[in-house]
């Protein structure tokens, strides 16, 4: 397949004219035919539909691009990159690329590292390694507690004055309610979120599967929706005491929907994500003991399905994230027990969420905003948006552009993806991360782009 992605500093900027998109811009509330001009990198003008003509004999390449949608970069705020420390199942190069082709600019990678992110030395190396290799921007997410334990707090402001922008212990819960607290009570000081894993561990423990008729039918040890519910209810009183800022992550049960909703009605400063193997998979897909489908928490119900669906329509959850999670056959091709959880998913993530868009579930702006403009909101960065005069961050799709899934084409270098073989429709053609065209799948390129690179400075 015509692919190719390439990291941001490989990437000369571009000058170019996207004739007759689909423009869908949340922070503006726009979604309207147009021409979206960009010159040396930066947003030149949005005009009417073939509304572009050129000003001299020098202009720009026009791409015809027959109502493909030119959205705000879209921003995953839940991957886990692997690198420092494990960098056979995923670097930041890698990783970064991966994401590009599925239309991401921005990656937010969790700290469960080896070693764990929770230093400013751990913090430096992946901003400079992603500075170098990236194809799109990295930030980190720095650990909550040194070595991820949930005994203590780690330097925060040290972590905030090196990059990080959240913090988390994403793969382990913080147990210890008085640290949560703690942790709460300081980022309010750097003003930047807690993101909670949450699992209680005691009633998790051992589980592999969600608890009811199919782990035991399947002889699988259960892992409980109240093990989730439980941590939410807990963290959400300790956000609601502290008043900090509170991002739930992979949410998976019916009833964890509802705090969230509930709190929110409270006027809490909470926010909440899901990932969409919790809104397209149940517990269902275990039937056959493929450890592909292990990830925590675990698929869970019908029931719970549609309640995140539900919770994702009526703004309860704010974001679609990954929870991007490689592994190797070393962790995934071993019996169910035994088998890592996770699954990755940057490369699939935007047909997979467009399928809600197609049953009428989400229209395309509350689409666009769960994938880009929310997740940039929540972490404090700068993107999300379509600016004239600002560089270009953003993703150019063919909402109907349909395909096969195969891992093997992925630009991860793990292949644990849960949609091998699928069909799926949604395409990304082009991501633009500051200006710069990192990655172009010229299958769904419609007309002769030329030189569409500006000359260098």
């Amino acid at each position: 397949m015509p692919r190719w992605a390439c990291s941001i500093k490989e990437a000369p900027k571009v000058s170019v004219v996207f004739q007759n998109v689909r423009l869908i811009d949340p922070s503006t509330n726009r979604d309207e035919e147009a021409d979206v001009v960009i010159t040396n990198g930066l947003i030149g003008d949005i005009l009417r539909p073939m509304g572009y003509r050129p000003s001299s004999e020098k202009a720009i390449p026009v791409l015809s691009c027959n109502g493909s949608w030119f959205v705000p970069g879209l921003v995953d705020m839940h991957v886990h990159l692997r690198e420092p420390g494990e960098e056979y199942k995923e670097t930041i190069a890698s990783g970064t690329r991966a994401a590009v082709a599925g239309g991401f600019v921005a990656v937010a990678c969790m700290p469960n590292t080896k070693p764990p992110n929770d230093s400013y030395t751990v913090t430096r190396f992946i901003v400079d390694k992603a500075a170098r290799e990236g194809a799109s921007i990295v930030y980190p997410v720095g650990a909550i507690t040194k070595g991820l334990l949930g005994e203590e707090l780690t330097e925060m402001g040290s972590l905030v004055e090196a990059g990080v922008v959240a913090f988390s212990d994403d793969g382990r819960p913080v147990m210890n309610a008085q640290v949560m607290r703690r942790a709460m009570e300081y980022s309010l000081i750097f003003s930047v979120p807690i993101i909670s894993h949450c699992e209680d561990l005691q009633l998790s423990a051992g589980g592999v599967a969600n608890e009811g008729m199919i782990s035991l039918k399947l002889g699988l040890r259960g892992l409980p929706s109240i093990a989730e519910e439980v941590m939410v209810a807990r963290d959400i009183m300790i956000a609601k005491w502290t008043g900090a800022r509170l991002h739930i992550a992979h949410v998976s049960t019916k009833y964890s929907v509802e705090l969230i909703r509930r709190a929110k009605r409270e006027g809490l400063p909470i926010t909440a994500e899901t990932a969409p193997h919790y809104f397209t998979l149940t517990e269902e897909a275990l039937q056959g003991y493929d450890a592909v489908y292990k990830v925590n928490p675990p698929l869970r119900t019908l029931e719970d399905v549609e309640a995140v669906v539900e919770g994702l329509s009526d703004g309860t959850i704010d974001a679609i994230a990954t929870d991007h999670a490689p592994h190797s056959v070393l962790e995934k091709d071993v019996e169910f027990d035994n088998a890592a959880f996770g699954m990755i998913g940057l490369e699939t993530a935007l047909p997979l969420s467009l399928e809600l868009v197609r049953k009428g579930i989400l229209s395309p702006l509350r689409a666009i905003a769960l994938l880009s403009t929310n997740p940039a909101r929540i972490l404090g960065i700068s993107l999300g948006s379509i600016e004239i005069g600002k560089p270009a961050f953003a993703t150019l799709i063919d909402p109907n552009h349909e395909w096969v899934v195969n891992p093997d084409e992925f630009f991860s270098i793990s292949r644990n993806c849960p949609f091998k073989g699928w069909s799926l429709r949604g395409r990304v053609q082009m991501t633009i991360v500051d200006g710069s065209l990192v990655f172009m799948d010229t299958d769904g390129i419609c007309a002769p782009l030329g030189n569409i690179y500006a000359p260098r400075s």
